[in-house]
């Protein structure tokens, strides 16, 4: 995900605990729904990951991190204190 993600901001948060946001849950899971079906070369032809990227992995990045979406409150801040950015998540 690194290579897919702007730098986490008040403009696009990002939760570290994303699987806490059920809404972010049932996008992301519809996305890899999607890849799985739109991978196939067989059903799909050889242009199905451009299409899952533009169709389907794009909004799923976006919407979660719009201005009234699930992580609106992620990013830490005098009145946002919900959870901490991604970069300060210890290493299990």
């Amino acid at each position: 995900m690194p290579g897919y993600l702007a730098e986490p901001s008040a403009e696009a948060p990002w939760c570290h605990l994303w699987f806490d946001h059920p809404v972010a849950v049932a996008r992301l899971h519809a996305c890899w729904l999607a890849w799985q079906e739109l991978t196939e070369p067989a059903t799909c032809g050889y242009t199905g990951p451009s299409v899952w990227h533009r169709d389907h992995l794009d909004p799923c990045l976006r919407e979660p991190r719009a201005s009234g979406g699930p992580f609106q409150g992620c990013t830490k801040g005098e009145n946002k204190i919900i959870h901490r950015l991604p970069g300060l998540v210890p290493s299990a």
